[in-house]
């Protein structure tokens, strides 16, 4: 029976040309903590390997303030350590303005671009993406605003978060540059992309897919369900093979999938951090690999 291998080995960032690490550390939850607190964590994500880093404009805002603190404390960090961004691939997103609540607009775009740059300290970030799409922007619009930041050289490539295929596809098809990357929430325990067609696409138009919330929004780590429990008995069981913690298999099984997606870990406990190496040690058998699908759909395959 063939095996499905999870690799360290760099990975390209869609057609961007840019490599990245398997897996990504997200900063969802980075805000907060001070400086020294914050750079031991990019710290600890380097030495498992990490070299893509996830934030966001939105990210630190928890429905009264904190917008842009997580990229605020990032380039405080920055600021700091001299050096620290060349050693990263920085991915940042914006088009989500409490309360509105999304704006894809050319004009808003661009002004979320250059505030992000601002929090951050830097010229460049190495991807972009539109954090949801925006229904009342045209996709023409909205591609005239990520070619608009490649041209001024203020991003390296673009990408979008939270898009179907078809809207994907909508605005691609406006693109003269190409679209690098999705990124979906999926897990054992949201299966959305693979169940409708965005995996396909991603794979037929040889783009990223980075995963969010790979854990199922902690649900794995505390089943509070049947389905969650049998979910993790069946990575626990995979997992007793080499000693790996659950939830290094779970990123492991993400990236078993020749789609070859990248789970974006938030965990902010830098021994959580260093479990990530953990999850190159996994072989996955086919059969392995379906029995945490068909526990993660609660019934058999077809």
């Amino acid at each position: 029976m063939s095996q499905l291998d999870p690799t360290p080995k760099a990975i390209p960032l869609g057609k961007s040309g840019i490599l990245v690490s398997p897996i990504a550390w997200g900063m969802w939850r980075f805000a907060g903590v001070g400086v020294a607190e914050g750079r031991a964590l990019i710290e600890a994500a380097f030495e498992a390997g990490v070299t893509l880093f996830d934030t966001a404009d939105i990210y630190g805002f928890d429905g009264a303030g904190g917008f842009g603190d997580a990229e605020v404390l990032l380039g405080r960090i920055f600021a700091g350590s001299p050096g620290l961004r060349a050693r990263m691939v920085l991915s940042t997103k914006g088009g989500i303005l409490p309360p509105l609540p999304y704006d894809s607009s050319p004009a808003y775009l661009a002004k979320a671009l250059d505030a992000s740059l601002t929090r951050l300290g830097v010229e460049q970030v190495d991807l972009y993406q539109i954090h949801r799409p925006d229904i009342l922007t045209h996709p023409q619009e909205a591609a005239r605003a990520l070619e608009d930041m490649v041209t001024a050289g203020k991003v390296r490539a673009v990408g979008v978060s939270n898009y179907t295929p078809a809207q994907a596809q909508a605005l691609a098809s406006f693109l003269t540059i190409p679209l690098v990357s999705h990124q979906p929430e999926f897990s054992p325990l949201h299966l959305e992309p693979l169940e409708n067609g965005l995996f396909d696409q991603a794979m037929e138009r040889d783009m990223a897919v980075l995963a969010w919330s790979p854990l199922g929004g902690g649900r794995l780590g505390v089943p509070a369900d049947a389905r969650s429990a049998g979910v993790a008995a069946a990575l626990d069981r995979k997992a007793a093979e080499t000693g790996a913690s659950r939830a290094a298999t779970a990123y492991s099984w993400i990236m078993a999938h020749p789609v070859r997606a990248i789970p974006i870990v938030g965990t902010q406990n830098p021994a959580r951090i260093a479990e990530l190496a953990q999850a190159f040690a996994i072989t996955w058998t086919r059969q392995d690999w379906y029995d945490v699908l068909i526990a993660a759909r609660g019934e058999p395959l077809p």
